[in-house]
């Protein structure tokens, strides 16, 4: 089984480019979407050309904002959607669908933004995103994907000091959290494969021809639970496929 998760920056602009051959050619039985900026009825029309796959939804109650959704070859036993938490719920950025021997969730991570307005409130979302995993994971293993917005080490991204505790994506406060996954049970696959690898990444500002010269972030990630990692294959990362300022990144199963 293949599993790929892409922050598409926009499902209706992505399918105007060349998501539809990217998606025949990822070949993903589940493509896990992010950052979607579209309401359910908008995604599912997007998306009503593929036949065979059954498609989820969460829509941010602000159109044209943020919005996950995951597209499965293979009809999951249930569909969640969000925490169960009022104030983190509104935006669309949580869809877990439970699968026969783990759960997947989708996630969208908040951005603390550019001015780091929202930071203090992205360090309450990561706590309580990391219980509402571990709450699952007391059922069965959890796969979790998507736009963690956070390099997580200096080999993350390609200048570290000068972003380090000034941008958004590399506070210590961003990096403690995803320390809280990591530390906490949930592995990081792409590390648990390539602990070493520099210079791969899944983000590019579209400013300054960033992606031509590969100055970018790591910020898009699988993470599983520890019981769950002899049963993954590979991980990877497709930094060819174009369209959004995203690649995709995946994992392969046993």
């Amino acid at each position: 089984m293949k599993i790929i998760s892409w922050n598409v920056n926009g499902i209706r602009a992505v399918a105007k480019k060349d998501f539809f051959a990217d998606f025949e050619k990822m070949n993903a039985d589940i493509l896990c979407l992010q950052e979607t900026k579209a309401q359910d009825d908008q995604v599912a029309e997007t998306l009503a050309s593929l036949e065979g796959y059954h498609i989820y939804s969460n829509s941010a109650e602000k159109k044209g904002y943020s919005g996950t959704a995951i597209i499965s070859k293979t009809e999951p036993i249930s569909v969640n959607k969000d925490m169960g938490i009022d104030e983190h719920d509104t935006e669309g950025r949580v869809l877990a669908l439970e699968y026969e021997k783990f759960y997947l969730v989708n996630v969208y991570v908040p951005n603390s933004g550019s001015a780091l307005k929202r930071l203090d409130y992205r360090q309450d979302w990561d706590k309580a995103f990391f219980d509402f995993l571990k709450n699952l994971e007391k059922e069965k293993p959890v796969l979790v994907c998507g736009d963690f917005n956070v390099a997580h080490t200096e080999i993350d991204l390609a200048r570290p000091k000068p972003n380090y505790n000034k941008s958004a994506g590399f506070m210590q406060e961003e990096i403690d959290g995803m320390d809280r996954f990591t530390q906490g049970g949930l592995k990081d696959t792409f590390r648990h494969f390539y602990p070493e690898q520099k210079d791969t990444y899944s983000w590019w500002s579209y400013r300054a021809g960033a992606r031509g010269k590969n100055v970018g972030w790591r910020i898009d990630y699988f993470l599983a639970s520890e019981s769950f990692l002899p049963s993954l294959k590979d991980a990877f990362i497709l930094n060819d496929v174009m369209g959004s300022d995203h690649c995709p990144v995946g994992i392969e199963l046993k």
